[in-house]
């Protein structure tokens, strides 16, 4: 195990999927909202090109690799997180399904190819750049979580272009940015379908928003049921338990 990881990195579990990760308390950590949106995007099982941007050390893509037999391109900007993820895809031994390439999200369609794409991941930074609590992170957490070098707009700008029509894309967010992500959408192509929120536990403010739209789809939103973390025993719903851990508890 130890030729696998580097300095303060360890290997973690991902239960449902049988597979494993290096994560960094330091560097990066994958969030549960990485596995929120691995489970709620729509895949094609078979087949497909399939892209995730700000991968961080590519949680999503080893998510999603247990959904499909598709391709998958994982696009990161910092090289660290490139690099872990590049060793825990050799570790689990899925290059031949999972590319891991560094990039900058706002030039990345180009080169990746324009409208390519079936379905577009994205787990972007959430925070202003100029919020106060940049200032309290590493450098690798600051960028990942703060829009320092890839807004909103701009991310969803790329991922449009990447898609085919009729391709879906998938983000996950906060509620607080919901009309932001849904006029980008709009105005770059991508009409939201589905709608999922995410709430710490019943009777809590949302805290986490999941949507998918089609490229040049027609308006038909669907709002899906509530989605709640934690039950009343501060312990796991059975629904995200199912997601952690797969069928075995």
């Amino acid at each position: 195990m130890e030729q696998w990881l580097k300095e303060d990195e360890r290997m973690d579990y991902l239960l449902a999927e049988n597979l494993r990760i290096i994560q960094s308390p330091s560097v990066f950590s994958f969030s549960l909202d990485a596995v929120l949106l691995s489970k709620f995007v729509s895949v094609p099982y078979q087949k497909g090109n399939l892209v995730d941007l700000c991968a961080g050390n590519g949680a999503i893509p080893l998510f999603l690799s247990a959904r499909t037999k598709g391709q998958i391109t994982a696009v990161e900007l910092q090289s660290r997180l490139v690099d872990m993820a590049e060793r825990s895809v050799r570790y689990n031994k899925l290059q031949e399904q999972i590319t891991i390439m560094q990039g900058d999200v706002r030039k990345i369609a180009p080169v990746l190819g324009i409208e390519k794409y079936d379905v577009v991941t994205c787990n972007p930074p959430y925070f202003p750049a100029n919020e106060a609590s940049e200032k309290n992170l590493k450098e690798h957490v600051a960028i990942a979580r703060h829009e320092i070098y890839l807004k909103l707009d701009e991310m969803i700008y790329s991922a449009s272009k990447l898609l085919k029509q009729g391709g879906k894309a998938a983000f996950v967010h906060r509620p607080g940015r919901l009309l932001d992500i849904v006029t980008a959408m709009r105005a770059h192509r991508l009409e939201p379908k589905r709608i999922r929120f995410v709430y710490p536990k019943e009777g809590k403010e949302a805290n986490t928003l999941l949507i998918e739209g089609i490229k040049d789809g027609k308006p038909d939103l669907k709002i899906l049921p509530p989605l709640y973390v934690y039950g009343a025993d501060d312990e796991y719903t059975a629904e995200v338990r199912e997601m952690l851990y797969g069928d075995s508890q």
